[in-house]
């Protein structure tokens, strides 16, 4: 036997070994690692506005904890907000459910000649087997409900806590950071330290800019047209048309267009029109115009990274696929250099 074969299989399984730790290890901490990356881009996002309270003489502790309530009251509010106009409709589907099947028993009768009874078909679907099996389901998964709900509740909350220590002690970290590597890098570190802020708050600045104007235009629309729920309305196509792309405008404009049609078919007819003719005028002449001073993404490229994101991350990673896209765009920009296109057939 070699006298290096036992030494190099001793390598190889003091490789494995790690490679096997290396690998338990991060599955173990994956979602720790999801956090901490969240935390970065919102600390990165809400970094402008804790600077400019920060110049002004607040702590950058206060400023941060500020900035942190009011985007946690915004986003409170906006969802009471859509909360009470989901459970108002609900409660009128569940008054209204049993005229719906009146309804529907009678056009099933005369179209099809057929003798349904209401009670008695009422009876059958309340004595059946399949509602009781779905109701001790239903009870048995309150215990799985119930976890995901502290799950949930948790990880906001550790978001939360290094989202405030990443913004707070910013400058620190930088310094940190910066003190581990040679002069020559802590510069390119710091360069694109500040990239990472700009496009990711320029892009976030920008797209909040546009939910706030899309907002105040489609409520001015639904509150002239006397549809019920309108402020509430007017913030979810804000948010959802903007911070979703490509799809997110359709999205956003099928809920006020299905309640406006309970209310009247032509007003969501006139909703629908609205929201298409807002669309447009939004592509070719609002938005150039605001982020032309903030960071522009082409539509393609920002779909094509919600779906990698999501496909990575799920949905953290449809989150911060944008602010990711636009931070790498920056740097692209800064550090590729671009060359004048010299044939005319280009």
């Amino acid at each position: 036997m070699p006298r290096w074969l036992p030494r190099a299989l001793l390598l190889a399984l003091a490789l494995i070994a790690c490679y096997q730790f290396a690998h338990w290890a991060f599955d173990r901490l994956l979602g720790l690692l999801v956090n901490i990356v969240v935390s970065f881009f919102c600390a990165v996002a809400i970094e402008p506005a804790v600077e400019w309270m920060a110049t002004r003489g607040v702590r950058r502790g206060a400023a941060t904890g500020l900035v942190i309530l009011v985007v946690l009251a915004a986003a409170a509010g906006f969802l009471l907000a859509l909360g009470s106009l989901l459970v108002d409709q609900i409660g009128t589907i569940v008054r209204n459910l049993p005229q719906y099947v009146d309804d529907v028993v009678v056009w099933i009768n005369r179209t099809f000649h057929s003798h349904l009874d209401t009670g008695r078909l009422r009876d059958n679907v309340l004595h059946s087997d399949w509602v009781r099996t779905y109701l001790a389901n239903g009870a048995s998964s309150v215990w799985g409900l119930s976890a995901t709900v502290v799950g949930t509740v948790f990880q906001l909350f550790t978001v939360l806590l290094f989202t405030y220590y990443f913004a707070a002690d910013g400058p620190r970290l930088r310094r940190a950071l910066c003190s581990v590597l040679p002069p020559a890098h802590q510069a390119e570190v710091l360069r694109a330290w500040e990239i990472a802020v700009a496009k990711t708050g320029g892009y976030l600045y920008s797209r909040a800019l546009m939910a706030l104007i899309s907002g105040v235009a489609h409520y001015i629309l639904l509150q002239v047209l006397g549809v019920p729920y309108a402020p509430a309305l007017a913030v979810w196509v804000g948010l959802v048309s903007q911070f979703i792309p490509t799809v997110g405008t359709y999205l956003a404009g099928a809920l006020p267009v299905l309640i406006a049609f309970t209310e009247d078919p032509w007003d969501a007819l006139w909703v629908l029109c609205f929201v298409v003719v807002y669309q447009q005028f939004e592509n070719y002449l609002l938005q150039p115009r605001i982020t032309a001073r903030t960071v522009d993404i082409h539509p393609a490229v920002a779909f094509g990274s919600v779906i990698a994101g999501t496909a990575l991350l799920g949905a953290v990673g449809a989150l911060i696929a944008i602010p990711a896209t636009a931070t790498l765009q920056g740097f692209f920009a800064a550090y590729v250099r671009r060359y004048e296109v010299t044939d005319p057939r280009a």
